[in-house]
């Protein structure tokens, strides 16, 4: 049995999930909340990049 790397839990099946750079495999819960996160994390960062009058790209 696979486990995941989020949550330590023996799981049927692992789904690869890029985060910050990096490939994770993690149970389909995991990866839903990971992706969740980044979202969040990059529609937070256009809103403090548009404040800032930043320009250009990251």
């Amino acid at each position: 049995m696979p486990t995941c790397r989020g949550c330590n839990d023996d799981v049927d099946k692992l789904v690869s999930v890029k985060i910050a750079g990096k490939v994770k495999k993690l149970c389909e819960d995991c990866a839903d909340r990971a992706r969740e996160e980044g979202e969040i994390a990059e529609a937070s960062e256009g809103v403090i990049q548009g404040m800032m009058g930043f320009k250009g790209r990251r």
